[in-house]
C-alpha cells in the first residue's frame, strides 16, 4: 500500500508528528502562503490545516485550495468551534485540538478512505 502524503499547514508542525509515526509522509508549512506554495508544487493526498494561521487564515487557504483541486480532502484543526459564517464551506472535516491527535489521525484515515458510493438504478446504470 502506498504511503499517503499530507500537507500540514500548522504554526507548529511538530505537534503533528504522530501522523508521521503512523505511516504518513508529511510536507509541512508554518503559514498559509507557504502552504499554498507547497500545494502548487507537490502532489498531496490530503491537507491538515490549522484555522488560526495569522495573516491568511485557514478558511481563506481552504477556499483557495478547493478552487485549484476540489477533490483533495481538507481537515481543519482548530482551538474551538467558533467560526464566522461560511468559514468552513471548503472543509471536509473539523477536529478540535482538545479531541487529540489520535482523533485527528482517525479523521484523516476516514477522509482518505471515504469514497462516494456510486448511485445506480435497478438496471445497474449510474444515476444522473
Amino acid at each position: 500500500m502506498a504511503t499517503s502524503t499530507l500537507l500540514c499547514i500548522h504554526r507548529d508542525p511538530t505537534e503533528l508528528s504522530l501522523l508521521q509515526d503512523n505511516g504518513y509522509e508529511l510536507v509541512t508549512a508554518t503559514s498559509g502562503s507557504e502552504g499554498l506554495r507547497l500545494f502548487m508544487a507537490r502532489p498531496v493526498d490530503a491537507i491538515v490545516l490549522e484555522y488560526h494561521l495569522g495573516l491568511l487564515d485557514g478558511a481563506a487557504v481552504a477556499d483557495l485550495i478547493k478552487q485549484v483541486r476540489p477533490e483533495v480532502p481538507i481537515v481543519m484543526l482548530t482551538e474551538d468551534l467558533e467560526f464566522p459564517d461560511g468559514a468552513l464551506k471548503s472543509v471536509d472535516a473539523i477536529v478540535t485540538k482538545t479531541d487529540g491527535v489520535h482523533f485527528l489521525w482517525a479523521t484523516i484515515h476516514f477522509v482518505l478512505n471515504a469514497k462516494p458510493a456510486a448511485v445506480t438504478f435497478g438496471n445497474g446504470r449510474p444515476k444522473g
